[in-house]
C-alpha cells in the first residue's frame, strides 16, 4: 500500500513539468507583480499584474523554498507592488476595477493577500487600517446589525455564500480584540443552527459546491481559533463526494484536499491511497499544454470572483465581473497555486516526507533573480 501511494504521487510530481516555465512568464520586472495569465500579458493594455496573481506567485516560490533566493530588488520591487495598491483612506488593497471594490470577497482576499505578502518581506503597509472607514458594512456597526446581516445572506449556492459569510472576517479583526466576543457568538451560533448534521457541510448546491462552502468556513473557524464542529460526518461527506462526483473545477480538487487537511482526522492507508489516485487523476485534466494548470474543465475563467456561481444561480448583490485575462484555455495562477499546494498538503496527509518540487533554478533566475533595475 505503502509503495502504491509513493508512485502515483510521484507519478504527479510529471505533472509540474513546464510549470515553472509557466510561472516565470507570468512575472513583470516593470512592476514587480505577476500576471494572471498568458492572455493577460500578451493584453498588457488590457489587463496589468493583479494582487491576487502576485501575492499566489510569491505562496508558490516560497511553497517551493525558493523565496528566501529572490534578488533583493526582486523583494523591493514585490513590496513596491502591494504598498501602491493601498488605499490611504480605507487601508483596504485595491487593483485598477473599480468593480473590485464592491465585492466584499474580493476585498477581503485582497487585503489578507497583501498584508502575508508584505510580510513575507519584512515590510508594513505605508498607512493603517482604521477601525472604520468608507468600506466598513453597515452590518459591523452593531451585534444585533451583524446577526441579521448574517441570516440575510443566501446560501443557495453554498460556496459563494459561505465566501461571503467567510469574509467579515476581515472587518472583525479591525475591531479591538475586546469587542470580538459578541459578534463571534452570533456567528458561530448561526453557523451551528444551519449546519446540515447528517453530512456536516452547509447551505445548498451540487454536492462540490456544499464542499467547496464549508472549506471556506473552514477557513473562518480556524481563523478564531474554533474547532470545526461535526469533524467525523464531514470527513465521511469528503469521501463520498471524491468518489461520486465529477471534479470540473481546480477548487474542487483543492477544497476537499485542505479540508481533510484542517480537520486532522486520521486517515485509513486505503482511503488515502483512494484520495490520492482521484486527486491526481482530476488535477491531469486540468493541465494545459503552456506549463499551467486552468482552473476550469475547459477553460481558464476570465473573471474568478463570478466563476464561482455555478449551475444558472445568481445573486441580487453579485457584483459586476473583474476580468484578469480573456477565459482561453490556459493555465492560470489561481490553479497554478492550488496545484502546488495539493502537491505538498497530499504528501503532508499520506505522513511522507517533505520533499520540494524541483525547480530549474536558472531559469527562474533569469527573470526573478536577476540584477534588474
Amino acid at each position: 500500500m505503502s509503495s502504491r501511494l509513493t508512485r502515483i504521487l510521484t507519478d504527479g510530481e510529471e505533472l509540474f513539468r513546464g510549470f515553472f516555465e509557466w510561472l516565470e512568464g507570468q512575472y513583470d520586472p516593470a512592476t514587480g507583480g505577476f500576471y494572471y495569465a498568458q492572455s493577460s500579458k500578451a493584453s498588457s493594455n488590457r489587463f496589468t499584474p493583479d494582487i491576487e496573481s502576485t501575492a499566489q506567485a510569491l505562496n508558490i516560490l516560497e511553497r517551493c523554498g525558493i523565496l528566501p533566493q529572490l534578488h533583493v530588488q526582486v523583494r523591493e520591487k514585490a513590496v513596491r507592488f502591494f504598498q501602491s495598491k493601498q488605499d490611504p483612506v480605507t487601508g483596504f488593497f485595491y487593483d485598477e476595477n473599480p468593480n473590485m471594490r464592491f465585492d466584499d470577497v474580493m476585498v477581503g482576499r485582497a487585503l489578507g493577500y497583501s498584508l502575508g505578502a508584505l510580510r513575507k518581506f519584512g515590510a508594513a503597509p505605508l498607512y493603517p487600517q482604521p477601525e472604520q472607514s468608507a468600506a466598513t458594512p453597515e452590518y459591523m456597526a452593531s451585534p444585533a446589525l451583524f446577526a441579521a446581516w448574517l441570516r440575510s445572506v443566501s446560501l443557495v449556492n453554498s460556496w459563494r455564500g459561505c465566501d461571503k459569510l467567510s469574509h467579515c472576517a476581515a472587518h472583525l479583526a479591525r475591531l479591538p480584540a475586546s469587542s470580538w466576543e459578541p459578534y463571534l457568538v452570533e456567528v458561530f451560533q448561526y453557523l451551528e443552527e444551519i449546519q446540515d448534521p447528517d453530512t456536516g457541510f452547509w447551505g445548498e448546491g451540487s454536492p462540490y459546491v456544499r464542499l467547496s462552502g464549508s472549506f471556506k468556513l473552514h477557513i473562518f473557524y480556524n481563523r478564531f481559533g474554533v474547532p470545526i464542529p461535526r469533524k467525523e460526518r464531514m470527513y465521511r461527506s469528503i469521501l463520498n463526494v471524491l468518489r461520486t462526483e465529477a471534479a470540473t473545477d481546480m477548487c474542487y480538487i483543492r477544497n476537499p484536499i485542505s479540508l481533510l487537511s484542517a480537520l486532522k482526522l486520521p486517515i485509513a492507508p486505503e482511503e488515502m491511497l483512494e484520495i490520492a489516485e482521484i486527486t491526481v487523476r482530476n488535477m491531469a485534466k486540468l493541465k494545459r499544454a503552456d506549463g499551467g494548470f486552468s482552473r476550469e474543465i475547459d477553460r481558464s475563467p476570465p473573471a474568478p470572483n463570478v466563476a464561482q456561481v455555478k449551475e444558472g444561480e445568481w445573486y441580487p448583490d453579485m457584483p459586476q465581473a473583474v476580468p484578469l485575462g480573456l477565459g482561453l484555455v490556459e493555465g492560470d495562477m489561481n490553479a497554478g497555486t492550488q496545484a502546488v499546494l495539493i502537491r505538498y498538503t497530499l504528501r503532508e496527509l499520506a505522513g511522507l516526507p517533505r520533499e520540494h518540487l524541483p525547480v530549474p533554478k536558472p531559469l527562474l533566475k533569469e527573470v526573478l533573480y536577476r540584477n534588474d533595475k
